[in-house]
Formats: structure tokens, sequence, C-alpha cells
């Protein structure tokens, strides 16, 4: 079975989307949805003959869900993620009042809600989410052993973390997140963070200039 992952920077700020595809299956997972990545996401179905099944939060900052609700309308999509971000998906309204007035937000309905070590089927594969909280309560890892790779959205980036300063945030909580669920992913295991380019455990835990391993 061939996985293939398409990176859809979308959104104001250029936030990373993952569509995840099986064309054998016919079928296709979205990690993310900023702001109208459902222009990228479409062709792409189109192209390999797929529906969109599972749409997967990271977590909850407006960046990372602006886009939902059209993804939905379009595919009917089910949404997971987490429950400590719960008041940021249904009254998004507590974000917009620190964005610009041209950004606005749709509520989102969450169909299931995952927790730490909740592992689970998707496109043939077995999937483990891991919470990851410091820079969002309710951040979430997607992790499939049998690929090699996690899709971390804002906890980790490439040389970096997310930002702790937000509502909700701590440094202190993110160091010991990053140290219980990402350090602990086998090594090779590669990083698909919510901004910029992938990077892998090791690299991480050796380079990190913020939570070293």
């Amino acid at each position: 079975m061939s996985l293939q992952i398409h990176v859809l920077p979308a959104g104001p700020i250029e936030t990373n989307a993952y569509l995840l595809i099986d064309s054998s299956r016919g079928e296709a997972v979205l990690i993310d949805a900023p702001g109208d990545v459902w222009k990228q996401v479409s062709p792409l179905l189109a192209a390999a003959k797929c529906c969109l099944v599972e749409l997967w939060l990271t977590h909850g900052h407006w960046d990372h869900m602006q886009g939902v609700a059209e993804v939905v309308a379009a595919t009917g999509a089910r949404v997971s993620a987490h429950l400590d971000d719960r008041i940021l998906l249904e009254t998004p309204g507590v974000m917009e009042v620190f964005l610009p007035s041209s950004i606005r937000l749709a509520a989102v309905r969450t169909d299931r809600w995952l927790a730490d070590g909740d592992r689970f089927e998707a496109l043939g594969l077995t999937w483990e989410a891991r919470h990851v909280p410091g820079h969002c309560p309710g951040s979430l890892l997607f992790w499939c052993e049998e690929k090699g790779v996690a899709f971390c959205g804002d906890a980790i980036f490439k040389g970096g973390v997310g930002r702790t300063d937000f509502p909700g945030g701590s440094m202190v909580v993110l160091d010991k997140a990053i140290r219980a669920r990402i350090y602990t992913l086998p090594s090779d295991t590669l990083l698909y963070p919510g901004h910029g380019e992938d990077t892998t455990v090791v690299a991480e835990r050796a380079g990190s200039p913020f939570v070293r391993g």
C-alpha cells in the first residue's frame, strides 16, 4: 500500500496542512485545515479519485481550523480533535478578538474526541494520538509507526518549538510533553510540523536549542 503525503501550506500565515492519500482504497485524510486549503485539496482528491473521510486537528488555534467548515461542507469528513480545545473550536470568537477584522472563524463540530494514547485505524494503517500540550491545551500528535511519520502541529518545529505565550500555553508543560511524547518516538521518525520544513526525532533531540534530549 502506497501512502502519498501532500504538504499544503495555506492561509494567511502559510500553515501546513497535510493530505494523506491512499488511491488503492479511494480514501484520504486531511490533517489540519487552514483558510482556503480546500482549493488545494479538491483537485488532488479528484486526480486520485479519492474521498476525504477524515479531518484530524492537531490543535484548535485559528490558523489550523479556519478552513474546517468549508472542507466538511464539501466532503462530510469526520472531524477529530482533543477535548481540551473544545472552547476554541466551538466558540472561536474567543480567538477573533486577537485577529484582524478580515479574519472570520466558523465554529467546528467535532465528531470524535481523542485522548493521549488512543489508537485507531485509518487508510489501512494503525495510528496513535499523543497529547502534547504547552503550545495549546489540546495539542495532538498523530503517529504511524509502520510508516515512520508523525504529524505534530505546532508542538515542535525544525530547530524550534511552539510559542507558549498564548492563553493556555506553558513552556514547562511543553518541555515535559516533548520529552515524554515526541522524544520517545523511534529516532528516525519523520516529524511533519504545522509550519516550515520537516525534521526528525533524532535531529531535534540532538540539536534543539529549546528542549535537549
